[in-house]
């Protein structure tokens, strides 16, 4: 079984969920409903038509339970994956789980949500139905506590399913004499209620009243209560009386039903809205909805000027034109720290790529899109060692999707395979300082066994693809792949290839414990990138020489390679590599005796590789940190960043993943610090370590080695005698603390009403009670030992 775990590793997961920036309308009965079938069922489908707010539905629903799900609710967006094969990588990548194993990502998957109290929710499977089917049918099998919430215009079709149609908002109705209800009734219904929201969004002023009740009344019948319909009609309210756009979607749907409309079926509603909303647009607008309609996710302003400027539009109007998108809704503006991106909902795109097939255009700017994401890559692979570092990194974890789509185009033709192999390297340190280490090295591998000619292209994907290879353990993959790489360096007498097979063949002989032959390739491979002037060859050749000499003890020479490497990273403003500089000269002083400053370097290493997010650069500094606490004498501090350890290095996949020559120094710290507090001492310091949050536990390793500094706290740790009760039993006791009945609970938890009267039960045989009043009064005093009031 593989052992990798979410990348935060926060002990109790809130989970994904994005905020809700608009008000939800409704559906009072569809939630209740779901949750009801979410506490008897393990997999429920929401089902209907493009428009009619499925997604909203799930998400509401997934905010309401949350406090249900012990490991939290998880939202996976699948509207932007188009091959089902990336299908369990791009679920993992939403769950935050760091693929640094060699394991299949669907087997990943399972057994990281095997002990998993969690909600799932696969959003827009439709495309994807049948690899859906088969991951959610997996996954129940294997993890029993997990639930799965699902989208789609059609069912998966497996066992267990619970289907729910979702229907558009319900229309306002005449009451039995013919007449309207009252205009306080009438504003109280859902699809009312939905128009006149968003409508105050663009126009504060509107209302509905006497004068426009009909109207709008007739506004909403033509949508049929379709929530998006109503939403992208509102909208048209800040150029058009309402008045003008019940005028213009009556001309509209006759023009498309032939003056029928009370046989028309709803999703010709919504295309007829659609289309609508596409013919209010201008011509060079409706142009680039189109061609726009082939970026994956989202796009930024480079991006649309790039790949969709040309014949029809001027790269100087793109950027005016996109506003007038923005305008009318067509394109959603997104605030990122990198800068405003830009997502189409997902039937916009596809209506916008039905067009672009219609002007034989598709091709051609699927082609488009795949070049600026090939030069994208290379540009970052360019820039990657100097003060841009940290802004190329996150900007490629924005265009992921993107990426993903190119590569995909790319390999889709043997011709072009050699292209996307190259762009698949480019892409390396995305690969490793994200979520995306075992898709990186699938990428590679797929390259690989497409591209066959041993050029420079093949020779640095096998380095590349070595180099991921040893960071997930797999010594006899990775050398197969760097003694190619060696082959094809000779062949071309490439200095390049040759150096960095000699880098990372030395890091495989660490990980054997042969220091000396060690020393020898990064000595050779210092030789050949100094000659290539290659900056990040030279200091992570530097880096991984200064860690062999001090394994060695030989730390004058180990101290001089580490300031070297910082010399190096220093003279081009880069951090990373200087992050792993810092750590590894730490180790050294820390084998010197100055822990001081030691500790020091070891902080401002883990301060930036938590900012980049790269957890194995996490992982190492942590560990040295710990060994620091041990020498220290502060023993408590060194058992919890030892139990911290415990949940990194079993999300990396390999503890000490590439750095195993070091584990004689995490064995001797171990020992130290048990022989120092005691076996029941040191266990339960470790194991308040292993289950902090992620965020608590970086920040508690980043404060001062001092005594008497902070200790860190389990969320929720019981005293006393509440370290009976488990924590979800804490969990209902505090609710029926609250008065809930039974029913109230189950329902509450996202549970059978059987579950909770059973952990009832359990609750008052463990504490020795005899009714739910003492269960309270329990409650009670447990609060105010803690200083709290009562839950």
């Amino acid at each position: 079984m593989t052992t990798v775990t979410t990348s935060a590793s926060r002990g109790q997961h809130s989970g994904n969920l994005p905020a809700e920036v608009t008000s939800f309308v409704g559906r009072r009965q569809e939630v209740a409903e779901v949750r009801h079938l979410l506490s008897v069922s393990r997999e429920v489908t929401l089902t209907g038509m493009g428009g009619v707010g499925k997604t909203r539905l799930a998400l509401r629903v997934g905010h309401e339970v949350r406090r249900a799900f012990r490991d939290g609710v998880w939202v996976v967006e699948l509207a932007a994956l188009e091959n089902p094969g990336m299908l369990a990588r791009a679920v993992a990548e939403a769950l935050e789980i760091r693929d640094t194993s060699a394991a299949p990502p669907l087997q990943v998957l399972a057994d990281h949500l095997r002990d998993k109290q969690t909600l799932v929710i696969l959003d827009n499977c439709e495309h994807l139905v049948g690899a859906c089917a088969v991951l959610a049918d997996t996954l129940l099998r294997a993890a029993p506590e997990l639930r799965i919430l699902a989208t789609s215009r059609h069912v998966l079709g497996i066992a267990g399913e619970h289907a729910v149609p979702v229907a558009p908002l319900p229309l306002p109705l005449p009451e039995g004499n013919g007449a309207w209800p009252p205009l306080e009734s009438l504003t109280q219904a859902d699809a009312v209620q939905l128009f006149t929201e968003r409508a105050c969004a663009v126009l504060p002023s509107f209302a509905v009243t006497d004068d426009n009740r009909d109207v709008v009344t007739g506004i909403i019948r033509r949508l049929d209560g379709l929530p998006l319909g109503i939403e992208l009609a509102a909208v048209r309210l800040r150029v058009l009386s309402a008045e003008q756009l019940l005028a213009r979607l009556d001309d509209r749907f006759r023009l498309l039903t032939g003056g029928s409309r009370a046989v028309l079926p709803r999703h010709q509603t919504l295309r007829a809205l659609i289309d609508w909303s596409h013919a209010l647009c201008s011509e060079e607008e409706r142009l680039l909805w189109h061609r726009a309609s082939v970026f994956a996710g989202s796009l930024d302003l480079e991006g649309a000027e790039t790949v969709c400027s040309g014949t029809g539009i001027d790269r100087e109007d793109v950027l005016d034109l996109v506003i007038g998108l923005v305008d009318k809704s067509v394109l959603i503006r997104e605030d990122h720290p990198g800068g405003v991106r830009y997502r189409m909902l997902e039937t916009l795109r596809q209506y916008g790529r039905e067009r672009l097939c219609e002007r034989g255009e598709e091709a051609r700017l699927r082609q488009r899109h795949r070049a600026y994401y090939r030069d994208l890559a290379g540009r970052a692979h360019a820039e990657l060692f100097g003060p841009e570092q940290v802004t190329w990194f996150n900007r490629l974890h924005l265009e992921h999707a993107n990426l993903r789509s190119a590569l995909d185009g790319w390999f889709a033709t043997p011709a072009d395979a050699p292209t996307g192999l190259s762009m698949a390297t480019d892409l390396l340190f995305h690969w490793i300082t994200s979520y995306y280490l075992g898709e990186g090295r699938a990428w590679l591998e797929r390259g690989l066994a497409a591209v066959s000619s041993p050029d420079d292209v093949r020779g640095r994907a096998l380095w590349a693809g070595g180099w991921l290879a040893v960071i997930q353990a797999d010594l006899p993959a990775a050398t197969a792949m760097l003694d190619e790489c060696r082959r094809i360096g000779a062949r071309l007498d490439d200095e390049a290839l040759l150096g960095y097979a000699e880098l990372f063949t030395g890091m495989i002989a660490m990980c054997h414990k042969r220091p000396h032959d060690a020393i020898g390739c990064y000595g050779r491979a210092l030789e050949r990138h100094r000659r290539t002037g290659d900056p990040v060859g030279l200091a992570s050749s530097l880096i991984r020489l200064s860690l062999a000499r001090s394994y060695l003890g030989e730390s004058d020479a180990a101290i001089a390679a580490a300031e070297q490497a910082l010399q190096v990273c220093d003279a081009h403003g880069e951090g990373w590599h200087k992050a792993y500089t810092m750590m590894a000269l730490g180790v050294e002083v820390w084998r010197q005796g100055d822990l001081p400053r030691a500790a020091e370097l070891e902080r401002q290493s883990l301060a930036f590789n938590q900012s980049l997010g790269d957890l194995l650069g996490v992982g190492i500094t942590i560990e040295v940190l710990a060994w620091i606490a041990a020498t220290q004498g502060l023993h408590e501090r060194a058992a919890k960043l030892l139990g911290v350890l415990e949940s990194v290095w079993s999300l990396v996949g390999a503890p000490l993943s590439g750095y195993g020559h070091l584990a004689g120094y995490h064995e001797e710290c171990q020992a130290r610090t048990r022989e120092a507090l005691g076996e029941t001492a040191f266990a339960a310091a470790v194991r308040r370590g292993a289950r902090l949050p992620y965020e608590e536990a970086v920040a508690y390793a980043l404060a001062d080695d001092k005594p008497g500094g902070p200790e860190p706290k389990e969320a929720g740790e019981p005293k006393g005698e509440q370290a009976q009760l488990t924590r979800r039993e804490r969990e209902i006791a505090q609710l029926v603390a609250q008065g809930m009945t039974n029913k109230e609970i189950a329902a509450s938890l996202v549970i059978a009403q059987r579950t909770a009267e059973g952990h009832i039960e359990h609750i008052l045989t463990k504490l020795g009670f005899n009714s739910r009043s003492q269960i309270a009064v329990w409650v009670g005093e447990q609060a105010r030992a803690d200083g709290d009031a009562p839950a």
